[in-house]
């Protein structure tokens, strides 16, 4: 059996605020193939993402809330351990989803222990760790998982109707993931981590997500007006405003008190984001999608 500080800190219940990449490629698939999109569900959500919760958190030994754990336990060796077998477990269901598929969670799972671990350390820079988890957690997964499960050729994913998206879903990441830093600074400083919500400082992470996700909407509400029609492009923004209402609600309470950047408001936003965009996604596919 897992020590309870090791299956705490895999954090498979957090997969569900990485899902909406995941959906976002499902829910504009001409051809889904459910097998593969069951296999690639699993191998991603249940093994490859909780892998790299478990590879960082190891290296990291927070000792302050982290995302997802208000007050993470001690880690010890046995999460490293874990951690790697859970990546080798999800590349191997991940061929049951197409080699390729399996290739590119090797790939993921390369450069997120190299986000992390201290010999290369990518953390430690503010834009150069932006990028990589935009990129790798947002495109990159977009089109493996798109490949995935329509079984379409590598050169049909730079089509605009498939790289569009998967732009778009790097730059969601582009603006969202500094605020899931916010809280973090005093442990991200401590560690010698320049993110870059810590570089940006605490207003100053808002008005950067504010604007990277005022320009990102227009963005998606193009692709769904270009590729779809109107209704759909306002059936998106629509989604997103219980996030915009409880974003700058936040953002009104930060300016008077700065304490309120803190773990609690931060999980409440990625839990808000994460139900609105993965039920659209669901609700898109089953009704709009046609």
């Amino acid at each position: 059996m897992l020590k309870t500080s090791t299956i705490q800190h895999l954090r498979i219940p957090f997969s569900f605020f990485l899902m909406p990449v995941f959906l976002f490629a499902l829910s504009i698939s001409p051809t889904v193939d459910w097998w593969r999109a069951f296999f690639a569900f699993i191998s991603l959500h249940i093994f490859v993402y909780p892998a790299s919760n478990g590879f960082n958190s190891y290296y990291d030994k927070d000792e302050k809330s982290i995302g997802g754990i208000e007050k993470p336990l001690p880690v010890s060796k046995e999460l490293l351990t874990a951690s790697l077998i859970f990546d080798l477990i999800g590349i191997n269901i991940g061929f049951l989803a197409g080699w390729e598929f399996a290739v590119a969670l090797l790939v993921y799972g390369v450069v997120s222990k190299a986000y992390s671990h201290p010999s290369v350390r990518l953390k430690k820079y503010p834009l150069l760790s932006l990028l990589t988890i935009a990129i790798f957690q947002g495109g990159f997964i977009f089109l493996a998982v798109y490949m995935a499960i329509n079984q379409v050729d590598s050169s049909q994913l730079f089509e605009p109707a498939v790289f569009l998206p998967a732009f778009l879903s790097s730059t969601m990441l582009l603006g969202s993931y500094p605020m899931t830093q916010i809280y973090q600074h005093e442990e991200d400083s401590k560690r010698g981590d320049k993110t870059m919500s810590l570089w940006l400082g605490i207003k100053g992470t808002f008005l950067y997500t504010m604007n990277v996700f005022g320009l990102t909407t227009a963005g998606f509400a193009y692709f769904y007006y270009t590729y779809f029609g109107l209704p759909e492009a306002v059936s998106f923004a629509f989604a997103l405003l219980p996030v915009l209402v409880f974003f700058f609600s936040w953002f009104l309470k930060v300016i008077k008190d700065k304490e309120q950047a803190n773990f609690h408001n931060t999980m409440r936003l990625n839990l808000i984001s994460a139900v609105c965009l993965n039920l659209f996604y669901l609700l898109f596919y089953l009704f709009l999608n046609k």
